[in-house]
């Protein structure tokens, strides 16, 4: 009985050093990202992961929001948060992680549609293997949150106007079949749609009160892996974000002139505004509809939008 009894504490104390040398890794998985291609090389991250120390827990979303109640619950047990899936899914975790003292720091498998944090990162996408290699591999980096209103986030994006309900307007089996080109098509189909917004924007730097096609707090290179903003112009842990307003001009050629503007990635033109700042307050006539990280965002006559400097460390 004895022996025994040495035996099973032997083994008790071989297993707790063995993983006292691992660290513990929460993996996010949303089930319906990137047309359902998460499977793809996680066998084989998995195995790198664990190769390089970690042991990895996964947790799979079913439904929306699920992943910030997962992160809030249970991700102050891991020493690295991890989340698979676009935009959407990683915007999630990371209002999860904000809310946390000592959020750990967050690794990121890009596998969706769009894509505008991985475009931003120049980060590969559905390509798990390289996500784990990048975990291993690479050094948190701090990123700035954006607060929106009193408790809501957004990993980085807030807009409204022209073309911003597409990525959520977009049916689902669209998105899952035809990919980006699935938000171009139903983008066509608003061009006739087009109409001004009068606004009032209150920021750092100033005031702005005109007819706007689009506003956006933002923190990011890509929005809709449509407009491209200079990399220089947008840095990801500055504490400031970058405040885009495209004005409605008085002539379509200045329309004409504009939408060059924004595919040569000139913002020198007068109808075209790109600002830093740490807060703005949009005020609208009638309520707005917003999108936060490519989801509906709701509508609003008022909202105020705030930099979280550094609120989150990203691994890259």
């Amino acid at each position: 009985m004895n022996i025994q009894r040495g035996i099973h504490d032997a083994h008790t104390l071989y297993r707790n050093q063995v993983m006292k040398m691992y660290k513990k890794l929460m993996l996010v998985i949303n089930p319906n990202a990137g047309r359902g291609g998460y499977k793809t090389g996680l066998g084989e991250a998995l195995k790198t992961l664990d190769k390089g120390g970690f042991r990895t827990t996964l947790y799979f979303t079913s439904y929306p929001g699920e992943a910030t109640e997962l992160v809030k619950h249970f991700a102050p047990d891991y020493d690295v948060v991890a989340c698979i899936g676009g935009d959407g899914t990683l915007s999630e975790v990371i209002s999860g992680l904000v809310t946390l003292p000592s959020p750990p720091p967050l690794g990121y498998f890009p596998m969706g549609t769009t894509n505008d944090v991985a475009r931003t990162l120049n980060l590969p996408v559905n390509d798990n293997v390289s996500a784990a290699m990048r975990i291993l591999n690479g050094k948190p980096h701090d990123f700035d949150v954006g607060l929106f209103g009193d408790d809501k986030y957004f990993a980085y994006i807030a807009a409204f106007g022209v073309f911003t309900d597409v990525p959520y307007v977009t049916p689902q089996d669209q998105k899952k079949w035809l990919g980006h080109l699935a938000y171009v098509l139903q983008g066509a189909q608003q061009l006739n749609k087009i109409e001004p917004v009068h606004t009032l924007v209150e920021y750092d730097g100033g005031v702005i009160e005109a007819d706007l096609l689009y506003g956006s707090m933002s923190n990011s290179t890509s929005v809709a892996g449509i407009l491209k903003l200079p990399e220089q112009l947008v840095l990801l842990g500055d504490g400031m974000s970058e405040l885009v307003l495209v004005k409605y001009p008085d002539k379509i050629t200045a329309l004409t002139q504009m939408l060059e503007s924004v595919i040569n990635q000139r913002f020198d033109n007068e109808n075209l505004l790109v600002l830093h700042t740490k807060k703005a307050k949009f005020t609208f006539n009638a309520p707005v509809s917003w999108t936060r990280d490519g989801e509906d965002g709701g509508a609003y006559t008022s909202v105020e939008l705030s930099n979280l400097p550094r609120a989150v460390q990203l691994i890259f």
